[in-house]
């Protein structure tokens, strides 16, 4: 075999491990969001209860729910909605800086 008959394996090797790699990061960014959802489900039901046995005056439990909730929403863009970046790309935005 010569040496230009393994270039393109090699490439080839290298890119099905970058793949896989990113299938792998969006595996866990997607158990990761899960995860933080049954955190923020959890907690602020118990913040609820808290506000309720306390005398359910004013909303508090609003403020964090409203933060955290942004912070969720974030969280699932990334996890589900944001594209991971590839060769293209980069290979575009070279071209824009050249």
């Amino acid at each position: 075999m010569s040496t230009a008959d393994s270039a393109p394996k090699v490439a080839q090797e290298d890119l099905s491990v970058s793949t896989r790699e990113q299938a792998l990061a969006r595996v866990k960014s997607r158990r990761d969001f899960g995860g933080h959802l049954v955190a923020y489900v959890v907690i602020n039901a118990f913040l609820i209860v808290i506000w309720a046995v306390t005398g359910a005056g004013y909303f508090w439990p609003v403020w964090v729910l409203a933060g955290w909730g942004a912070g969720l929403v974030l969280h699932a863009w990334t996890a589900f909605i944001q594209r991971p970046i590839t060769e293209a790309d980069i290979d575009a935005e070279l071209r824009r800086l050249s």
